[in-house]
C-alpha cells in the first residue's frame, strides 16, 4: 500500500512522505494516479482552504483502492481536518457599532462566526399598509425609500402554499406621488406570479401576496449576530454580539459553491474529514420553490384539482437544489464518519452510479439537506446524524432519495428539521429500516418524518419496505408522521412507530394508494381513513395506544433497534 501525506506546512515540490508531505490535496491526487495498488493519502491537522473544487475523474480510479483520510483516523489521535471553501473575514473597522469590511466582488449568502452561523439582518414583512402589483407592490410607508441598495434586498415569502418558501430579490424603490413602489427583479417575480395560484375553502390566491419577511439591507441590522452584504459598495456589515471583538473573533465567508466534485470515479473513500463553509449563488436570482428541494425557472405550469373547488398550480418541469459535495456516475465510493457543515446547499449529493455508501456521517447547519440521491443501484446511508438542515430552504428534507434501484436507508438519527425527515420519490426497492426521526416539521407544512410518493416497484417482490422505523414530534399542523402519498403504490409499512403527530397518518390520498399494506404499526391516534381502507390498502394488525406510557412500554424493543448504531453522542 502507498501513503503519502498532505500538510499545511508542506510543499508539492516534497515527496509527499511523513516527514516531507505535499501542501494540497491536488499533489497528493496526481501521486495517487501514478501509484500502482491500493493508496492512503493521510490529511494532517487545519483548515485546508480550497480555492477551486478538488475534482476526481475517471483517471482517479487508480489499480486499487484510494483512500483520503484524516490523519490517525479512527484512533484517539486521528487529527481534525478541514476541507473549506471558505474566506476569513479579518479588517474590519467599526461604524456606529457595526462591524464594516471592504470585501470588494466577494459574494456570499452566508457568514459564520466562531463556527455559528450568522443570519442576514431581517424585518418582518413589507412596513405599512401594502398590496400588490403586477410588478411587485406599494406602502404607505416612506421606510422603504430608505433601504440602502434595494437591488440587494430579498422577499421571503413563506407558505404561500403550506409545502412552500420562496424568495424574490428587489429591483428598485421608488416613489409615485405619496405612496412607495417596490419593483420586483424579474424574471424570478414573474415566475413566482405563474406558478403560486391556488383554490381552497371558496378562496382564490394568485401570486404570492405579501412577503412574510425581509432580508439584506444595513438598515434592518437590528438584532447582534445578523450581518449584511451590501454588493452595491461591496461592503460585509456584522453587528457583533456583547462578548465579540474583531480581533479574536473568526470570521468565515463561503466562496466557492463545490468543495468536492467526483465523476466517474471507481474505489474511492473518504474517511474522517470535515467539509465545511461552502455557498450557492443560484438563489440570488430569485428562488421559486414549490415542493422540497425543487424550485421553478419557468417551463409552464399545470393545475391538480383536488374535489370540487380544490386547486393549486405546479411546475411542469421544476430545478433540484445542488450539493456542495457531488457523486456522479461512480462506482465503489464510501463516504465514513465525515462531518457536513456550514453548506449554503444541500451536503452530499449522489446522481446515478452504483454500490455508493456513506456511513456514519454527521449532517448540520446545511441550508438544504444532508443527503440527496438521485438515481444509482445500490446505495446504502446508514447510521447517519442529521440536524439543523434546511436553515435556509425551509422545504428541504433531512435525506431524500428518488428514482434508485435497491436503496438502503437505515439506522440514521434526524433532528430539527424544517420538513420532512426522510422523502422517497419513484424508485424501485427501497428499504428505509429503523430510523429515528424526532421534530421533523418544524417550519413547512404538508409531509412527515417518513414521506413516499409514487410508484416504489411493479410487484411485491420489487417495492418499498418501511419497517421499524420510530417517528417521534412532526411538529405543524397538517401533517402525517408517517405518509404514504401521491400515488404511492407496492408499499409495506410494518412494525413502525408514530408518536405525537397532528395525524399518525393518512390512507386516502390523491392519486390514490395501489398496493400498499400497513400491517402491524403502533400510534397514539387512529390514522385518517383507517376505518373505511380504500381498495388498494391492506390495513391490519396495527395497534392504537393513546396512552403515552403504555404506548412507550409496547414498543420498548423496537425503538431500541432505531436510530444510530453507533451513538458517539456528538453534539449536532
Amino acid at each position: 500500500m502507498f501513503q503519502f501525506h498532505v500538510a499545511l506546512d508542506g510543499d508539492d515540490s516534497s515527496p509527499g512522505s511523513l516527514e516531507r508531505p505535499f501542501r494540497t490535496l491536488d499533489r497528493a491526487r496526481i501521486a495517487a494516479r501514478e501509484a500502482d495498488g491500493d493508496v492512503v493519502v493521510q490529511v494532517r491537522a487545519g483548515t485546508h482552504a480550497l480555492t477551486r473544487p478538488f475534482e476526481l475523474t475517471e483517471r482517479d480510479s487508480g489499480r486499487g483502492r484510494v483512500i483520503y483520510q484524516a490523519y490517525g483516523y479512527g484512533t484517539p489521535e486521528q487529527e481534525e481536518v478541514v476541507i473549506s471553501g471558505g474566506r476569513p473575514i479579518t479588517e474590519w473597522r467599526t461604524r456606529d457599532g457595526v462591524w464594516v469590511a471592504d470585501v470588494h466582488d466577494l459574494d456570499t449568502r452566508q457568514l459564520y462566526v466562531d463556527g455559528r452561523r450568522a443570519a442576514r439582518a431581517s424585518i418582518a414583512g413589507l412596513p405599512g399598509a401594502a398590496e400588490a402589483t403586477t410588478t411587485g407592490y406599494v406602502t404607505d410607508s416612506a421606510e422603504p425609500r430608505g433601504w440602502r441598495s434595494p437591488a440587494d434586498v430579498e422577499f421571503v415569502f413563506r407558505g404561500v402554499y403550506p409545502w412552500t418558501e420562496g424568495r424574490c430579490g428587489a429591483a428598485e424603490v421608488s416613489e409615485d406621488g405619496g405612496p412607495t413602489v417596490v419593483t420586483m427583479a424579474q424574471p424570478a417575480f414573474g415566475w413566482a406570479v405563474e406558478l403560486y395560484n391556488s383554490t381552497w375553502d371558496g378562496q382564490t390566491s394568485s401570486g404570492p401576496g405579501l412577503p412574510t419577511s425581509i432580508e439584506n439591507d444595513p438598515s434592518f441590522l437590528r438584532e447582534p449576530g445578523t450581518f449584511v452584504l451590501d454588493r452595491s459598495r461591496g461592503e460585509l456589515l456584522y453587528l457583533p454580539r456583547p462578548e465579540e471583538d474583531p480581533a479574536r473573533t473568526r470570521v468565515v465567508a463561503p466562496v466557492l459553491e463545490t468543495l468536492v466534485k467526483a465523476v466517474g470515479v471507481r474505489n474511492v473513500t473518504f474517511r474522517g474529514l470535515v467539509f465545511a463553509d461552502a455557498t450557492w449563488l443560484r438563489p440570488n436570482r430569485g428562488f421559486v420553490h414549490y415542493h422540497g428541494l425543487n424550485f421553478y425557472e419557468g417551463g409552464g405550469i399545470e393545475t391538480a384539482v383536488f374535489g370540487e373547488g380544490a386547486s393549486v398550480t405546479f411546475p411542469t418541469t421544476s430545478v433540484t437544489i445542488p450539493a456542495c459535495v457531488v457523486f456522479e456516475d461512480t462506482t465503489g465510493v464510501e463516504i465514513e464518519n465525515c462531518r457536513f457543515t456550514r453548506l449554503g446547499a444541500s451536503g452530499l449529493g449522489v446522481a446515478g452510479g452504483a454500490g455508493f455508501a456513506v456511513r456514519g456521517c454527521d449532517f448540520d447547519t446545511l441550508s438544504a439537506s444532508a443527503v440527496t440521491v438521485s438515481g444509482g443501484e445500490g446505495v446504502s446511508i446508514e447510521d447517519n446524524l442529521v440536524g439543523r438542515v434546511g436553515v435556509e430552504y425551509s422545504g428541504s428534507p433531512g435525506i431524500a432519495v428518488t428514482g434508485t434501484r435497491g436503496c438502503l436507508v437505515a439506522n440514521n438519527e434526524i433532528r430539527d428539521v424544517p420538513h420532512c425527515g426522510i422523502v422517497a420519490g419513484p424508485g424501485e426497492g427501497t428499504r428505509i429500516l429503523r430510523n429515528l426521526t424526532v421534530d421533523t416539521m418544524r417550519v413547512l407544512a404538508d409531509g412527515g418524518g417518513v414521506y413516499l410518493s409514487g410508484a416504489q416497484g411493479d410487484s411485491a417482490d420489487n417495492g418499498a419496505l418501511v419497517a421499524g422505523n420510530v417517528i417521534k414530534d412532526t411538529r405543524t399542523p397538517y401533517n402525517f408522521g408517517l405518509y404514504t402519498d401521491y400515488g404511492a403504490s407496492w408499499v409495506t409499512v410494518e412494525g413502525n412507530v408514530v408518536m405525537r403527530a397532528d395525524n399518525t397518518s393518512v390512507l386516502q390520498v390523491a392519486p390514490p394508494l395501489e398496493n400498499v399494506v400497513y400491517r402491524g404499526n403502533f400510534w397514539d391516534a387512529d390514522p385518517l381513513g383507517h376505518d373505511d381502507p380504500p381498495s388498494g390498502v391492506t390495513y391490519e394488525g396495527n395497534v392504537t395506544l393513546k396512552d403515552a406510557r403504555e404506548l412507550e412500554t409496547a414498543t420498548g424493543d423496537i425503538q431500541a433497534k432505531a436510530g444510530l448504531l453507533n451513538r458517539r453522542g456528538l453534539p449536532l
